[in-house]
């Protein structure tokens, strides 16, 4: 029910997703109004067959904040979704809503998998290698290292689940590359990550601009960095788009190079539309949820769908359990276990 499109949306959304999943036995449980829900699944009878509505009267408004939400959630739309996944009759959720409301049920429904104090939200940035991995994106603006380290493990199981990389290589934002530079937290992360023998292919230190270069796979930072970055690309890939289309119909012969180059320029808006990479997971949770872009299309909420089946059918969580229980030796070998880092 959430987004700015509700239900014209994210009905149309499931079909699309039901049909790039034929194959993989997947069924959807839709929660909210039911007959604004079915009113959007009457259009096609095969997808209406894989679908059962879970009605709610109850919705949580875009608007609202994470605490009123929790007060009067359950037996919200979005509640509901959430529980589904704790009573097992659900791999995944996924969401168009309000991001803090989802977050404050997700949490309190599904608890922590870790010691997070809340999930990190990750996104999947387009690069010129296809997808770089960022994380956060703003859920936890002040991070330790040993944080820092959890979203290093997080966001490079998450990558070989959906973007299908045996072994993704693994970076931290910083604001240079050398060993010297950055603030404490973020440099002894870095220590962490190139002495503790994890399992995971780091790199070092990266810089904004290797983030859409895609020198590494998973480019861990802190929530407030992370979405700041994140929301000053999707305003420059606004701009871009804007000025591309200015230019291209300023004039007689602007717009026959713009036919001319037609293809090419569909190919260019399609890999900057948000809706391509759209859907991004609560990582940290007993379970599986997915945060929609709440301007996302029904494109862009199929896409956030493939993500959530991608996740739950792989072995992601297990990766996180198996390589958080050697963090933990790792930081009690070197005296930081349980430390303020």
């Amino acid at each position: 029910m959430g987004g700015d499109h509700g239900p014209s949306a994210t009905v149309p959304g499931v079909a699309r997703a039901a049909l790039r999943l034929e194959g993989r036995n997947v069924r959807f449980l839709l929660c909210g109004d039911h007959d604004r829900i079915a009113a959007q699944l009457g259009r096609s009878k095969k997808v209406a067959a894989l679908c059962e509505i879970r009605h709610s009267d109850l919705v949580i408004a875009s608007d609202e904040k994470p605490a009123q939400a929790m007060r009067r959630g359950k037996g919200s739309s979005m509640w509901n979704a959430v529980e589904a996944v704790k009573n097992g009759e659900a791999i995944a959720a996924v969401s168009s809503g309000n991001t803090g409301a989802l977050m404050a049920i997700s949490k309190l429904v599904l608890r922590m998998s870790a010691d997070l104090e809340r999930p990190a939200i990750v996104a999947s940035w387009p690069s010129l290698r296809g997808a770089t991995t960022v994380l956060d994106v703003g859920a936890n603006v002040v991070c330790d290292a040993e944080r820092l380290v959890d979203f290093a493990i997080m966001g490079e199981a998450f990558h070989r689940a959906v973007h299908g990389v045996t072994k993704p290589t693994v970076g931290l934002l910083n604001i240079g590359s050398e060993d010297q530079k950055g603030h404490e937290e973020i440099r002894e992360a870095h220590r962490i990550l190139r002495e503790g023998g994890l399992p995971l292919d780091y790199r070092g230190f990266v810089e904004g601009d290797d983030i859409s270069a895609g020198l590494v796979d998973v480019v861990v930072t802190d929530g407030f960095t992370g979405n700041v970055a994140l929301k000053t690309a999707e305003g420059t890939a606004r701009f871009i788009a804007s000025e591309m289309r200015g230019a291209f119909t300023s004039g007689l012969m602007s717009k026959i190079g713009a036919l001319v180059a037609s293809k090419a320029l569909k190919t260019l808006k399609h890999r900057l539309d948000p809706n391509t990479v759209n859907g991004g997971p609560l990582l940290g949770l007993n379970g599986v949820v997915v945060k929609s872009h709440g301007g996302a299309n029904d494109e862009g909420f199929a896409n956030a769908i493939m993500v959530a089946a991608d996740v739950a059918q792989s072995r992601f969580a297990d990766e996180i359990r198996d390589n958080m229980q050697q963090l933990v030796t790792v930081l009690a070998q070197s005296g930081t276990a349980g430390e303020d880092i």
